[in-house]
């Protein structure tokens, strides 16, 4: 277990490497109905009550593909300045967990609906940072292990595990980032930035509440470095299912203090998964990270492949709402404040409340004053959401 002990300064680890990353978030989509069948994904029911023959991968039992969760990929991919693919299909990504019930993922492998796309993020002192956009794919999402008897919730010491199936295939798009190469000593605070614009993405599109403390959001942290002057990337570590925006920053941070410790130490850095523990901030070892051919993809041969015509793209294109980086800077614009008060009513999470009331009829600096003042002091001190 890598602790705080065997940690470089982060102003130490930046003297001598660049972090690279690589960001692939997780979205569990709205919609009434699982991916390949007609199940419900309304939350809260009795476990493994919300599943099919489909769901549960049985003999015979044949998916269809949900329009609407491709509809929303779609979205996904426009909004995030992507193009869409003429013709797509799925794939089965093989492997085997208990809360896996195929032993195969339907997912999309070479052939994703959305590609070659990117994201503009602000960061906190209102510099615009691109973050480019390799790839949207759908897949479904797995059931869920319940370990009990332990003292961490792991299988670790624990004495059995429940296993519910109600998530397994329930809508996921996963949107992966090319290479973060530049941001420096910035790019923890890029990786948040990136992951809040992309939840503001999200639920501005309305395809899913993103709610990151739910799972309906999630952030996988890959994170290498490499020796200043050279090109080459370093081995990447996979720090999984990260759950919040303060978690993806110190997540990347620690990493970059734990990759130039083993490095600077003549050490070697081993590609697996990690897992972030919340009241630490460090990550610990999970597994050795497969490869592409680890999974032996192919095609998914019990579906059609996906070919939205253009005039649907485009009709979907036309429907889309205002982005919230379009929004933001038509607001500044408006009520005349510069982008760092912009930034830190975004960081009271106080936009929205703003906004309402002054479409209640208040005027714009009463409105700020508001919910940034007496609020916004009264919300911090009880540790309560401004909402």
């Amino acid at each position: 277990m890598t602790t705080t002990t065997d940690l470089v300064s982060y102003e130490d680890a930046l003297a001598s490497y660049d972090p690279v990353m690589g960001l692939e978030v997780h979205v569990e989509l709205g919609t009434k109905t699982k991916m390949f069948c007609g199940c419900s994904t309304e939350l809260g029911a009795e476990p493994n009550s919300q599943t099919c023959p489909v769901c549960l991968g049985l003999p015979g039992a044949l998916p269809v593909v949900n329009a609407t969760g491709v509809e929303s990929a779609i979205k996904i991919g426009l909004a995030l300045n992507c193009e869409i693919a003429e013709w797509c299909r799925f794939a089965r990504k093989n492997y085997f967990y208990p809360d896996m019930p195929k032993n195969f993922q339907t997912s999309q492998y070479d052939e994703p609906i959305a590609f070659n796309g990117y994201l503009d993020v602000q960061l906190e002192d209102g510099e615009t940072f691109r973050v480019e956009i390799e790839r949207a794919h759908m897949e479904e999402d797995t059931g869920k292990s319940t370990h009990v008897g332990g003292a961490t919730g792991r299988i670790h010491g624990a004495s059995h595990s429940l296993l519910d199936y109600n998530r397994a295939g329930i809508p996921l798009i996963e949107i992966v980032t090319k290479p973060i190469e530049g941001a420096g000593e910035r790019a923890p605070e890029v990786a948040k930035a990136y992951v809040r614009e992309l939840r503001e993405v999200i639920k501005a599109l309305g395809v899913s509440e993103a709610r990151m403390e739910m799972g309906q959001m999630r952030c996988d942290v890959n994170l290498s470095l490499r020796p200043h002057g050279t090109e080459k990337f370093g081995t990447r570590s996979e720090t999984k299912n990260v759950n919040s925006l303060r978690s993806v920053e110190r997540a990347a941070r620690f990493e970059i203090q734990r990759h130039a410790a083993v490095l600077g130490g003549g050490g070697t850095i081993v590609q697996e998964t990690r897992h972030f523990h919340e009241d630490t901030g460090s990550t610990t070892s999970g597994r050795v990270k497969e490869e592409a051919e680890d999974y032996r993809y192919f095609p998914e041969p019990d579906l059609v492949p996906v070919a939205p015509s253009r005039e649907w793209v485009e009709e979907i294109r036309a429907g889309l709402p205002e982005l919230p980086l379009v929004r933001r800077n038509r607001l500044v614009a408006e009520w005349g404040i510069s982008a760092t008060d912009m930034q830190a009513i975004l960081n009271a999470g106080a936009l929205d409340l703003i906004v309402a009331t002054i479409d209640a009829g208040a005027d714009a600096a009463s409105a700020r004053k508001w919910w940034m003042g007496e609020l916004a002091r009264s919300a911090n001190e009880s540790g309560t959401a401004l909402d």
